[in-house]
C-alpha cells in the first residue's frame, strides 16, 4: 500500500471550478473519506488520483512517485464507480476473476479461486457466482463491482459512493465489512460519499470539501468536536448542529454572530424556559424539537422521558461553538 499526496491540485471544466488549490496527504494504510454535497469536488479528486482526468495545476504522488506521466493502468489503483460497470455477458465469477487474469498479474488459478470465494462470501454473493451479471439486482451488481476491486491488491483503492444503491441493511453490513477489510489488510483507501454516517463509522480521516476547496481535514472526532466553520460542522452529526444568534443565551465572545450547539450539548432541567414542539421517539433515544425565543432547535433526551408536546422544559448550553458572520469559528 502507499501514501497519496496532492499538492496544489486545481481543475476547471470551462468556467466551472471543480478543484481549487487542494493539498492533501492520504497516509499509508488510512481510510480517508471525502465528504461534501454534489459539486463539492469529491469525484473529481478521485479521477485525478486515478489518472482518468488530468489536473490543470499541481502535483499528485503515490508512494512518493509523480503520477503526471503515468496512465491509469500504470498507477496500480482499483476504482469502484457509483454506477456499477460489469461485463454483462460474463457470470459473476468471471467478472470477479477478470482483474486477476490480467497478463500483467498472471495470478495462478488456485489463488484466483481462493480470492474470488473469500470476497464473494464477504459480499454475500456466493450463491450468485454462476449467474450472469444481467440476472442480478442493482444492489447485487454493485456488490460485484466492489468485489472486482477487492480481489486485487493495488496500491490504492478508490471508491465513489459504492454503497449508495444498496438497501439500508446491506449498506450497514458492508460499512462494517469494508472497514474490517481495510483495517485487516492495511489498505490505503480513498472513499467518496455525501453520507455522514459512512464518514463517521468508517474513516480514519475525513476531508470536508466545498465548491472545490478543502475546508477541513482530520479524524471524524476532531471535525465533529472542533469544526473550523459552520459548514464543516454541518457535514457531521445527526441531527445537525443547532445554529442560533450568538446572543440568544448571552455571554457570547466578541466577534461572534452565531452559536452552534450539538443536540447533546443542550442541558435540560436548568436555565431558561423552552417549549416542547414535538417529541420524536426513536427507541434507543428521544429527540425533542424545541422552540426557544422563537428559534427552533433539536436536542436529545432519555428514551423513556415523560415529556410531551406542549410541555415546557428549562435548557442551557454546554460546550457551545461560536462562529463569526462569515461562518468561521471564533475561538
Amino acid at each position: 500500500m502507499a501514501e497519496v499526496s496532492l499538492t496544489g491540485v486545481s481543475k476547471s471544466f470551462g468556467e466551472d471550478i471543480a478543484l481549487a488549490d487542494v493539498s492533501l496527504t492520504i497516509p499509508d494504510g488510512s481510510f480517508v473519506v471525502l465528504l461534501g454535497p454534489t459539486g463539492a469536488g469529491k469525484t473529481t479528486t478521485l479521477r485525478m488520483v486515478s489518472g482518468l482526468d488530468t489536473p490543470d495545476a499541481g502535483r499528485i504522488e503515490i508512494a512518493g512517485r509523480d503520477m503526471a506521466a503515468l496512465t491509469p493502468a500504470q498507477r496500480d489503483v482499483a476504482m469502484v464507480f457509483q454506477q456499477y460497470s460489469l461485463y454483462p455477458h460474463l457470470s459473476v465469477r468471471q467478472n470477479l476473476e477478470f482483474p486477476l487474469k490480467s497478463p500483467i498479474l498472471k495470478t495462478p488459478q488456485a489463488q484466483i479461486d481462493a480470492k474470488v470465494g473469500a470476497v464473494a462470501e464477504v459480499l454475500q454473493i456466493s450463491h450468485k457466482l454462476d449467474n450472469k451479471a444481467t440476472a442480478l439486482s442493482g444492489g447485487e451488481m454493485q456488490r460485484v463491482s466492489i468485489g472486482r476491486a477487492l480481489v486485487r491488491d493495488p496500491q490504492v483503492y478508490l471508491m465513489d459512493e459504492p454503497l449508495s444503491s444498496l438497501d439500508a441493511k446491506l449498506r450497514a453490513d458492508l460499512r462494517v465489512e469494508l472497514k474490517s477489510i481495510q483495517a485487516d489488510s492495511g489498505a490505503t483507501m480513498l472513499y467518496v460519499t455525501h453520507d455522514q454516517i459512512e464518514a463517521m463509522t468508517m474513516a480514519t480521516h475525513v476531508g470536508v470539501l466545498d465548491e472545490g476547496r478543502l475546508i477541513q481535514f482530520g479524524t471524524p472526532r476532531e471535525i465533529y468536536e472542533n469544526p473550523v466553520s459552520i459548514y464543516a460542522a454541518s457535514r457531521l452529526g445527526q441531527p445537525r448542529m443547532n445554529v442560533l444568534p450568538a446572543d440568544v443565551f448571552g455571554g457570547a465572545p466578541q466577534g461572534a454572530a452565531s452559536i452552534g450547539l450539538r443536540p447533546e450539548h443542550i442541558q435540560q432541567g436548568e436555565g431558561e424556559d423552552s417549549l416542547v414542539k414535538r417529541v420524536e421517539r426513536l427507541g434507543d433515544q428521544t429527540r425533542l424539537h424545541l422552540v426557544f425565543k422563537d428559534h427552533d432547535l433539536i436536542t436529545v433526551t432519555d428514551a423513556h422521558t415523560d415529556l410531551k408536546d406542549g410541555d415546557t422544559v428549562k435548557i442551557r448550553p454546554v460546550s457551545p461553538h461560536y462562529f463569526d458572520a462569515a461562518g468561521a469559528r471564533v475561538a
